[in-house]
């Protein structure tokens, strides 16, 4: 099996959305973002599969010593490679991805969420800066697109928590600020026994409004100038803005009802999404997640 083979297959087997906002992307750019994508997952795998720190560790630090072998052409494992690939094409840098192995530390540390800070922090290691290094393979030219990055990065992520919090809490690990927690009087045996009460909504709900306010806020960042290019972003936004729909209908309680979109309707999404933006930018016309 080639690198790119590997790669390949690691984001295909994932069942990731972002998958779906591959397919419309330029061989070389599809393979620079499947070689991005393949290094998330296998340092999100350390982190999420891994329980012993001691164990874990060493693992994080290997991502991290093969980073450096990336960027002085000496990798060794077929994801390094690809990456080593990629960053002679596009303008990968060193202290992004560096900076997702932060984000999985964290989560490896069990470092607790207490405050907004310390969540804004994870978030804009484990999705903020892939936000970023995305849109050096797509292409842009205005500075802002790196807000539109960012704040997209941001909401996605918001609606990961969201989506995932039943499933994360059974592992130990609460998102949400502990801050917020007292306020709402929910306490981390709450998170995993599935007490979805009004409190537990009304905590998740503000959650919600939050990532909704960083897809206006992408959107409202987006140049003109680069609207074409970072296009296979704004598919990303439209699936997991379907997600959030999901869970606003079922009022947030996943531990009854967990949320998956079954991969037709991502083609489906990403399609009529693509198609619409081919209209817009012809037409003039505002952009939109909803579909």
């Amino acid at each position: 099996m080639t690198p790119q083979e590997y790669c390949r297959d690691k984001t295909r087997g994932s069942g990731s959305s972002f998958f779906y906002a591959f397919l419309f992307l330029s061989d070389d750019q599809r393979r620079a973002m499947m070689a991005l994508y393949a290094f998330c997952r296998e340092v999100d795998d350390i982190a999420d599969e891994i329980k012993e720190q001691d164990v874990a560790l060493p693992k994080l630090a290997f991502w991290r010593e093969e980073l450096s072998r990336v960027f002085s052409d000496k990798p060794r494992h077929p994801v390094g490679r690809e990456l080593h690939w990629s960053k002679q094409h596009f303008a990968l840098d060193e202290e992004l991805l560096a900076e997702i192995i932060d984000g999985m530390l964290m989560d490896v540390m069990r470092k607790p969420i207490l405050k907004t800070s310390d969540l804004s922090l994870y978030i804009y290691r484990v999705a903020g800066v892939v936000g970023l290094l995305s849109i050096e393979v797509f292409g842009y030219t205005e500075r802002k697109s790196r807000d539109f990055a960012t704040s997209l990065g941001e909401a996605l992520q918001l609606t990961n928590i969201l989506r995932d919090v039943a499933e994360d809490a059974r592992i130990g690990r609460i998102y949400f600020p502990q801050a917020d927690r007292i306020r709402y009087r929910i306490s981390d045996q709450d998170f995993k026994d599935g007490t979805c009460n009004a409190a537990m909504q009304q905590l998740l709900a503000e959650y919600a409004d939050k990532a909704e306010a960083a897809y206006r806020q992408a959107l409202a960042y987006l140049p003109d100038e680069d609207r074409i290019s970072l296009r296979p972003s704004i598919v990303m936004g439209c699936i997991y803005y379907a997600y959030m729909k999901e869970l606003r209908a079922i009022n947030f309680d996943v531990w009854q009802h967990p949320i998956r979109i079954l991969p037709l309707r991502k083609i489906w999404i990403a399609w009529r999404s693509w198609r619409y933006e081919i209209k817009a930018c012809k037409k003039n016309l505002p952009l939109k997640l909803d579909f």
